[in-house]
């Protein structure tokens, strides 16, 4: 798929569940089903047909770990450990520390769950530190691979799709009969969102916990420091505002940076480009994902109601899954 590899321009898509104001393709995202909230943070379908003969290319940077199943198109994923050719499977993809290439053919055409720190652990037994980066088939846990793909069914509408995969998972949670994840792991990715300028001490002292229990936590269940973990928030929320999927009144996040040089140099080590390169070549398919992590940031932070009209949308969620 390397050959004739080409960007991926909003025309060469046609979006199925929701759009930008500029006709960028989004996902129907949405709070999980209540089921699923202790292990589950988001719940996401996304649907955009696009042409079998080309090559499109994008990117992926997620906070993170999913379960995502893939139908009907072709992907080539990049990852820590080498290309993962993906097509009618299901993967759990580890939270990233960098962003990583996607190339895909047919358009897209995704169901996931975006999984709450520590659930990767807990509930299918992965590390997540030895799976940042890295891409696992889910027979590789003891799932057969027809019993997750196979909820979906040809001419099936997105929202059924995202509910067939919620009810099989809830089922799944209730037969592995596990503990939810740590408590203070949701702390640190609600802080992540609130202000990840925020000294590490200063942290531990809110929540009321040592530094080296919140530097314990985050390595078991983000797979890195706080540090790191705060430091990938203020690049994601940069790379929103950039592709258009950010509240624009947020000057801070402009502000969280010493100066440019500084703001250039943390874009580079995530996405190994310049926030002005990444703006002229920025992928529909990350914005896509940093979408669905900004939508439930601001839900979470109480500036917009869920299922509201987000500042970006073209049309409000629930018409985009109808």
């Amino acid at each position: 798929m390397n050959r004739g590899v080409v960007a991926s321009p909003a025309d060469r898509l046609a979006p199925r569940t929701g759009a930008t104001t500029t006709g960028v393709p989004l996902a129907f995202n949405r709070e999980p089903d209540p089921r699923l909230r202790d292990w589950v943070s988001r719940s996401m379908v996304a649907v955009a047909e696009g042409p079998a003969d080309v090559t499109l290319e994008g990117y992926l940077c997620n906070d993170a770990s999913y379960l995502r199943s893939a139908v009907d198109v072709d992907w080539i994923a990049m990852s820590r450990e080498g290309p993962v050719p993906v097509r009618d499977r299901t993967i759990l993809c580890g939270q990233h520390t960098r962003s990583w290439k996607l190339e895909y053919r047919g358009g897209i055409k995704v169901a996931g769950l975006m999984l709450r720190p520590g659930a990767l652990r807990s509930l299918f037994g992965l590390d997540e530190k030895a799976n940042a980066d890295c891409i696992r088939m889910i027979e590789e846990t003891g799932i057969p691979d027809a019993e997750v793909t196979g909820l979906y069914r040809a001419g099936m509408e997105p929202a059924e799709w995202l509910q067939s995969l919620e009810d099989w998972f809830a089922d799944f949670i209730a037969r592995k009969a596990v503990a939810p994840p740590d408590p203070l792991a949701q702390a640190i990715e609600l802080q992540a969102f609130a202000d990840p300028n925020i000294r590490l001490d200063d942290f531990a002292e809110r929540v009321g916990v040592s530094p080296k229990q919140v530097q314990r936590v985050a390595q078991r269940d983000f797979g890195m420091t706080p540090k790191q973990v705060f430091r990938r928030a203020r690049i994601l929320d940069l790379a929103a505002r950039i592709c258009g999927v950010a509240d624009e009144e947020e000057d801070e996040i402009l502000l969280r940076f010493f100066d440019q040089a500084h703001q250039i140099k943390e874009f580079q080590t995530f996405f190994g480009v310049t926030p002005g390169a990444f703006k002229r070549t920025r992928s529909n398919l990350l914005t896509l994902s940093l979408e669905i992590r900004q939508a439930r940031r601001l839900e979470l932070l109480e500036r917009i109601e869920p299922g509201a009209l987000r500042p970006w949308m073209r049309e409000p969620i629930l018409h985009a899954a109808a």
